[in-house]
């Protein structure tokens, strides 16, 4: 068996069997070994039991998307073979100890257990078997006892040198194969990637988070936005962060209204049942024209859903959040860079135009890694635009693009804001023409926000004449599968801003003779308010929810068709 250029490690066992660990060591040493890597899980909601897999994609060039295929499966469970038998082929090469093989599915064997529990204890399972996939990979040892070293040190040396012995006894395992003839692997080092980052989308979230000038978080621990409420706490101290774990989403959203009031840049994560508590406090940011940052992880509903899996389906729910009619904005970032950017501009947005931004992610995005080039990091401070107040300050004073003066306490002026209808001066009225001016005041905002509108982004050829249109974490598959397919007359047009929409959407999808959209959801939620705002509607919609992501394959066999 040869596999070159690209190749689909598949893990899967039992909820705290340590797969994670095995996908984080594994990770780690490919890309230090100078290999393009890439990882996605998929994980039921226990603490202990049922099936979780991890897929790592090792490649000769930079890939960010999931696909179906199964080239290694490594069992850590009994079923596990079942669980992911739709993914496999004739040509799986199947790792498994005796006792989670199962009938009709050939396996060579390997007793990842035996060696650890021969080395002093079972816990070092996953470490032999990260020796052996990294020997059939052709990763140098010496980049996996480094890592170890430096992973293990503050647990000492008899730690580091089980652990090393361990991946080394599996390295010898993986070499066997590879010696034998039963795979060779031909993947193509570059040791740029060497210095590249790895990470998640939690925490490419949370890193745009502080480049955007982030000192408040505020949130009730929800998947899959936990993530960055977790990395932001982390790094609290270290970037002079006030990180709440409120005691309920409703809290957590006024906390954030509230940090936002006093001066600071705050900002709160929630997944769609979190989000609907929140959606009151949405309503008195658009009302007190509160900047506000709200990370909305979706995953399938309705109610719990199916709370560690994937989709697109709170589009609608975000945009039309909150009573009455008040501006916002709506990002949704489809790469590790774009979140790591589009947070940062999050945070630019809230605060010069005074609105809530939404930042759509999803399980799929925030649970995704993979090696990436140095981000590009702001030279400097993020640009406020908190003004010091006069004595005759008036929070609300009308302006022809509807933006006010945004003060905050400390200043000679007095900063009053209020849930009702209000004055110039924040002071409750009943004033039916001032009502109309202050609504009209409010909604100005949209003309100065269409100015700095990010336009979607055209892939492919200008001459096409199939468009295909995806937003969010579905770009990096559209994109793999169009590549693939070759077809010079499609392009991709991708959104990363999904509300309001930039104006040359219509011009793009006038310019084709046919249209499709691909979504995570079960209504195509971006094509009504793509219809809604311009009229068109798509020839064809290719939808998923049953809360995996799109493979690359699957979306190459669905466009093929819907030329």
């Amino acid at each position: 068996m040869e596999l070159k250029d690209d190749v689909s490690v598949v893990l899967c066992g039992e909820a705290g069997q340590g797969i994670q660990t095995v996908e984080r060591f594994l990770t780690r040493v490919l890309k230090f070994d100078g290999f393009n890597v890439y990882a996605t899980k998929e994980y039921m909601s226990r603490v202990r039991g049922g099936f979780n897999s991890t897929e790592i994609r090792v490649s000769s060039k930079n890939i960010k998307s999931f696909v179906s295929k199964i080239d290694i499966l490594v069992t850590l469970k009994k079923g596990s073979i079942q669980h992911l038998k739709d993914r496999l082929s004739k040509d799986t090469l199947i790792l498994s100890e005796k006792e989670n093989a199962e009938d009709d599915y050939p396996f060579v064997e390997m007793p990842f257990t035996q060696i650890a529990t021969e080395i002093g204890d079972k816990i070092f399972s996953n470490v032999v078997a990260v020796g052996s996939i990294s020997a059939i990979l052709n990763v140098d040892f010496e980049t996996i006892e480094s890592y170890l070293r430096e992973f293990f040190a503050r647990k000492g040396d008899e730690i580091v040198n089980k652990n090393i012995e361990a991946a080394r006894k599996g390295y010898d395992l993986g070499l066997n194969l590879v010696k034998t003839g039963k795979i060779k692997v031909s993947i193509k080092k570059d040791d740029a990637v060497k210095n590249d980052l790895i990470f998640d989308g939690a925490t490419a979230i949370g890193l745009g988070a502080l480049a955007g000038g982030c000192n408040f978080i505020s949130s009730y621990p929800m998947t899959p936005s936990t993530g960055i409420l977790t990395f932001l706490s982390e790094h609290a101290k270290e970037f002079g962060i006030v990180a709440e774990q409120a005691e309920d989403e409703i809290s957590a959203i006024n906390m954030a209204i509230g940090a936002w009031y006093a001066g600071s840049r705050a900002m709160v994560t929630t997944a769609g049942g979190g989000f609907a508590l929140m959606v009151e406090g949405m309503s008195l940011a658009g009302m007190i024209e509160s900047p506000l940052v709200v990370n909305l992880g979706q995953r399938p509903a309705p109610a719990t859903g199916l709370p560690t899996r994937t989709e697109q389906g709170d589009l609608l729910f975000a945009l039309y959040s909150g009573h009455g009619e008040f501006p916002k904005i709506l990002l949704a970032p489809g790469t590790l860079e774009d979140a790591f950017y589009l947070t940062q501009k999050a945070f630019y947005f809230a605060d010069k135009f005074q609105v809530p931004v939404i930042i759509l992610s999803d399980q799929y995005l925030v649970d995704s890694y993979y090696n990436v080039k140095n981000l590009d990091l702001p030279k400097n401070q993020p640009q406020k635009f908190v003004v010091e107040t006069t004595k005759d300050y008036k929070r609300y004073a009308l302006s022809k693009n509807g933006i006010s003066p945004r003060g905050i306490p400390g200043g000679e002026g007095l900063v009053d804001v209020d849930s009702d209808e209000h004055d110039e001066s924040g002071h409750i009225t009943e004033d039916l023409d001032l009502r109309v001016k202050m609504v009209d005041k409010r909604l100005k905002k949209f003309d100065s926000i269409k100015a700095e509108i990010i336009p979607p982004e055209l892939i492919g050829s200008p001459k096409y004449d199939t468009i295909v249109v995806g937003w969010g974490s579905t770009y990096p598959a559209i994109r793999e599968s169009i590549e693939k397919i070759g077809d010079k007359s499609m392009a991709f047009l991708y959104f990363k801003q999904v509300y309001p929409l930039h104006p040359d959407t219509k011009r793009y999808l006038q310019s084709a003779k046919k249209r499709i959209i691909v979504e995570n959801n079960a209504t195509s939620q971006f094509g009504h308010v793509v219809k809604a705002e311009t009229g068109i509607d798509f020839d064809v919609k290719i939808l998923k929810y049953n809360g995996m992501p799109f493979s690359v394959e699957e979306l190459v066999s669905r466009l093929k068709e819907s030329r």
